[in-house]
């Protein structure tokens, strides 16, 4: 059976520069022998005198985190003269972090190892640890340490929680071509009621909403105004 390796492949494709390190995917040399995530919510404490403990009160998630150890080696090439620097292979890694020329950012990726990882981040930091050198200084072994963090679009949360109390106030992302009355006719059966969405977004122009705006849709009150 043949040995699935983590793969790291790189999702914005116009920051890929092989001649700088960035390649488009890569394969880890050792597969880690653990890896850790960690996700938590965030929790308002509200204080009120003369009780034993505050109420929580539930603000937000936070984003999901992963975090492991790749080791890489370059011994096999040698102690001496024509040992290999270990940085031609972890190099690929600590791109991950840096700032790309075409997008001002640093890389998206996506994690995967078999069937059972498979993670979408931005790098929070890398760490490299080098172990190992040649007489004449080269290091030979290092140990990157990753912390990740996930990403996802506003869009693909929603789509994800599926929020659909009616009572409710939930978040539409306007799409191209959208109309308030559009939103309002799917969101409330009423066309009509996109003067509920226009007052409640500010929005000036009904028509022509900006694709990517993340609206608020307030539940109506029996008389068709927002509660």
């Amino acid at each position: 059976m043949a040995l699935t390796k983590l793969r790291i492949e790189i999702l914005d494709k116009d920051a890929v520069d092989s001649g700088k390190g960035l390649l488009d995917h890569f394969d880890v040399e050792f597969n880690p022998t653990e890896y850790t995530l960690t996700k938590a919510a965030q929790i308002a404490e509200i204080g009120i005198p003369g009780v034993d403990s505050p109420v929580l009160q539930f603000v937000r998630g936070q984003d999901e985190r992963l975090t492991l150890d790749l080791l890489f080696d370059t011994t096999d090439s040698g102690m001496d003269e024509a040992a290999v620097d270990v940085t031609t292979l972890t190099r690929q890694v600590y791109q991950l972090v840096k700032i790309q020329p075409a997008t001002h950012a640093p890389p998206r990726f996506l994690v995967t190892w078999g069937t059972s990882l498979s993670f979408k981040a931005i790098a929070e930091q890398v760490q490299q640890k080098f172990t190992l050198f040649s007489p004449t200084g080269v290091p030979l072994r290092a140990t990157v340490s990753l912390t990740l963090r996930e990403y996802k679009t506003l869009e693909e949360q929603l789509r994800e929680l599926k929020l659909e109390s009616p009572d409710r106030t939930k978040v539409y992302v306007v799409r191209r071509g959208d109309t308030l009355s559009d939103i309002a006719a799917a969101e409330y059966g009423d066309p009509g009621a996109w003067r509920v969405l226009a007052d409640r977004n500010r929005i000036a122009d009904p028509r022509r909403p900006r694709p990517g705006t993340a609206l608020e849709i307030p539940p109506l009150a029996p008389g068709g105004g927002a509660r």
